[in-house]
Protein backbone atom coordinates (compact mmCIF):
# COMPACT_ATOMS: atom_id res chain seq x y z
CA UNK A 1 0.00 0.00 0.00
CA UNK A 2 2.61 2.57 0.42
CA UNK A 3 4.52 1.69 -2.66
CA UNK A 4 1.07 2.65 -4.54
CA UNK A 5 0.51 5.07 -2.42
CA UNK A 6 -2.75 3.76 -1.20
CA UNK A 7 -5.00 4.90 1.87
CA UNK A 8 -6.00 2.18 4.08
CA UNK A 9 -6.28 1.59 8.44
CA UNK A 10 -4.09 1.34 11.02
CA UNK A 11 -4.38 0.90 15.00
CA UNK A 12 -1.70 3.05 17.52
CA UNK A 13 -1.41 2.86 21.22
CA UNK A 14 0.10 5.56 23.04
CA UNK A 15 1.37 3.98 26.37
CA UNK A 16 1.26 6.40 29.56
CA UNK A 17 2.33 5.46 33.31
CA UNK A 18 -0.76 5.13 35.30
CA UNK A 19 -0.16 7.94 37.04
CA UNK A 20 -0.13 9.91 33.41
CA UNK A 21 3.08 11.73 34.00
CA UNK A 22 4.77 9.51 31.56
CA UNK A 23 4.58 8.39 27.95
CA UNK A 24 6.60 5.54 26.56
CA UNK A 25 8.80 6.59 23.43
CA UNK A 26 10.79 4.47 21.39
CA UNK A 27 13.43 4.46 18.81
CA UNK A 28 12.85 2.31 15.77
CA UNK A 29 15.80 0.13 14.30
CA UNK A 30 17.59 1.03 11.21
CA UNK A 31 16.55 -1.89 9.39
CA UNK A 32 12.77 -0.50 9.04
CA UNK A 33 11.21 -0.07 6.28
CA UNK A 34 9.78 3.34 6.58
CA UNK A 35 11.36 6.18 8.79
CA UNK A 36 14.57 3.53 10.30
CA UNK A 37 15.88 5.23 13.14
CA UNK A 38 12.76 7.36 14.25
CA UNK A 39 11.86 8.25 17.41
CA UNK A 40 8.08 6.98 18.04
CA UNK A 41 5.73 7.14 20.96
CA UNK A 42 2.89 4.98 18.92
CA UNK A 43 2.85 1.34 19.28
CA UNK A 44 0.95 0.43 16.04
CA UNK A 45 0.71 -0.93 12.72
CA UNK A 46 -1.54 -1.91 9.56
CA UNK A 47 -5.22 -3.57 10.32
CA UNK A 48 -4.79 -6.90 8.87
CA UNK A 49 -7.72 -8.36 6.68
CA UNK A 50 -10.71 -9.12 9.09
CA UNK A 51 -9.56 -7.33 11.73
CA UNK A 52 -10.65 -4.08 13.75
CA UNK A 53 -8.99 -1.30 14.43
CA UNK A 54 -8.73 -2.35 17.97
CA UNK A 55 -8.16 -5.58 17.35
CA UNK A 56 -4.75 -4.22 15.25
CA UNK A 57 -3.74 -1.84 18.29
CA UNK A 58 -4.15 -5.20 20.68
CA UNK A 59 -1.89 -6.87 18.51
CA UNK A 60 0.85 -4.48 17.65
CA UNK A 61 1.05 -3.50 21.80
CA UNK A 62 1.93 -7.19 22.51
CA UNK A 63 4.13 -7.60 19.91
CA UNK A 64 5.95 -4.87 19.85
CA UNK A 65 6.16 -3.69 23.82
CA UNK A 66 5.03 -6.94 25.78
CA UNK A 67 1.91 -5.23 26.93
CA UNK A 68 -1.31 -7.26 26.84
CA UNK A 69 -4.57 -7.62 28.86
CA UNK A 70 -5.17 -3.99 29.57
CA UNK A 71 -7.95 -1.93 28.91
CA UNK A 72 -7.52 0.76 25.47
CA UNK A 73 -9.34 4.13 25.91
CA UNK A 74 -10.32 5.07 22.16
CA UNK A 75 -8.65 9.10 21.61
CA UNK A 76 -9.52 9.64 17.95
CA UNK A 77 -9.55 8.88 14.57
CA UNK A 78 -6.82 11.11 12.25
CA UNK A 79 -6.60 10.96 8.53
CA UNK A 80 -2.91 11.48 7.98
CA UNK A 81 -1.40 12.05 4.53
CA UNK A 82 1.97 12.18 4.78
CA UNK A 83 3.17 9.82 1.33
CA UNK A 84 3.92 7.42 1.54
CA UNK A 85 2.14 6.85 4.24
CA UNK A 86 -1.61 7.54 3.82
CA UNK A 87 -3.75 6.02 6.98
CA UNK A 88 -6.65 6.70 8.74
CA UNK A 89 -4.98 6.05 12.35
CA UNK A 90 -7.46 4.75 15.06
CA UNK A 91 -5.60 6.12 18.28
CA UNK A 92 -6.25 4.29 21.86
CA UNK A 93 -4.16 4.71 25.44
CA UNK A 94 -3.50 2.27 27.73
CA UNK A 95 -1.93 3.07 30.94
CA UNK A 96 0.62 0.48 31.97
CA UNK A 97 3.43 0.64 34.74
CA UNK A 98 4.61 -3.07 34.62
CA UNK A 99 7.82 -4.11 32.51
CA UNK A 100 8.27 -3.54 28.54
CA UNK A 101 10.04 -6.30 26.25
CA UNK A 102 10.46 -4.39 22.85
CA UNK A 103 10.60 -6.21 19.45
CA UNK A 104 14.15 -6.56 18.35
CA UNK A 105 13.03 -6.40 15.15
CA UNK A 106 11.13 -3.70 15.15
CA UNK A 107 12.70 -1.09 18.29
CA UNK A 108 16.22 -0.25 18.82
CA UNK A 109 15.42 1.17 22.64
CA UNK A 110 12.73 2.94 24.62
CA UNK A 111 12.23 5.29 27.50
CA UNK A 112 9.98 6.73 29.61
CA UNK A 113 9.71 10.47 29.05
CA UNK A 114 7.31 12.81 31.22
CA UNK A 115 4.54 14.29 29.07
CA UNK A 116 6.01 17.92 29.33
CA UNK A 117 9.26 16.65 28.20
CA UNK A 118 8.21 14.65 24.73
CA UNK A 119 6.14 18.25 24.35
CA UNK A 120 8.92 20.11 24.27
CA UNK A 121 11.15 17.60 22.31
CA UNK A 122 8.21 17.39 19.52
CA UNK A 123 8.42 21.54 19.23
CA UNK A 124 12.11 20.68 17.75
CA UNK A 125 11.70 19.72 14.21
CA UNK A 126 15.34 18.54 14.20
CA UNK A 127 14.09 15.42 16.48
CA UNK A 128 13.72 12.50 14.61
CA UNK A 129 10.23 11.60 15.13
CA UNK A 130 8.45 9.63 12.86
CA UNK A 131 6.34 12.22 10.66
CA UNK A 132 2.69 10.73 11.33
CA UNK A 133 3.43 10.22 14.80
CA UNK A 134 4.07 13.55 15.53
CA UNK A 135 0.56 14.40 14.25
CA UNK A 136 -0.70 11.94 15.96
CA UNK A 137 1.01 13.43 19.07
CA UNK A 138 0.13 16.93 18.29
CA UNK A 139 -3.59 15.94 18.35
CA UNK A 140 -3.57 14.08 21.51
CA UNK A 141 -1.61 17.00 23.10
CA UNK A 142 -4.92 18.91 21.69
CA UNK A 143 -7.06 16.16 23.23
CA UNK A 144 -5.60 16.82 26.36
CA UNK A 145 -5.88 21.23 26.39
CA UNK A 146 -9.44 20.33 25.19
CA UNK A 147 -10.28 18.03 28.13
CA UNK A 148 -8.75 20.35 30.97
CA UNK A 149 -10.77 23.27 29.41
CA UNK A 150 -14.28 21.58 29.76
CA UNK A 151 -15.16 21.61 33.15
CA UNK A 152 -17.05 18.65 33.51
CA UNK A 153 -15.17 16.27 32.43
CA UNK A 154 -12.68 14.89 29.42
CA UNK A 155 -13.31 15.25 26.04
CA UNK A 156 -15.73 12.24 24.43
Amino acid sequence: MRAEGLWHACGAVLVRSADGERVYVHRRTDTKDVYPGMHDCWAGGVVAAGETPRECAERELAEELGVSGVALTPLFVLPIDLPPVRVHMSAYETRWDGPIVTQAAEIASGEWMTVADLRARLADPAWPFVPDGRLAALEWFRGLWRARRRPWGPAG
